[in-house]
């Protein structure tokens, strides 16, 4: 079982940056893809950024351009945050995939519905 602890939120001003993290244990799965999430009060969950196990990445269009998604050799998630604004303001999540079967494949996705395992969340607030 895949699991999956933020950390890294925080609060900054408009334009300023941050680095949010996530810890994955338990992803021993051949394909595989990951996202970031997030929810503010009143709204659903939308896709921010996500990523497969081949690399390729996926941007919703209010942060292209703005974050970047990576991931390291032990498989842990990353989304380093620039030029923040006041509409950033969440609770971001980190969701994770995966399947060991053979000729499965994960393709990146934006979507909720694409994924099983969610992390608790870190705040992110912006100050305008």
């Amino acid at each position: 079982q895949v699991q999956l602890v933020e950390s890294g939120g925080g609060s900054v001003q408009a334009g300023g940056s941050l680095r949010l993290s996530c810890t994955v244990s338990g992803n021993t799965y051949r394909a595989y893809r990951m996202g970031w999430f997030r929810q503010s009060p009143g709204k659903e969950r939308e896709g921010v950024a996500a990523i497969d196990n081949r690399g390729t990445t996926s941007y919703a269009d209010s942060v292209k351009g703005r974050f970047t998604i990576s991931q390291d050799n032990a498989k842990n998630l990353y989304l380093q945050m620039n030029s923040l604004k006041a509409e950033d303001t969440a609770i971001y999540y980190c969701a994770a995939r995966g399947s060991s079967a053979w000729g499965v494949f994960m393709t990146v996705s934006l979507l909720v519905t694409a994924y099983t395992n969610w992390g608790q969340g870190t705040q992110v607030t912006v100050s305008s």
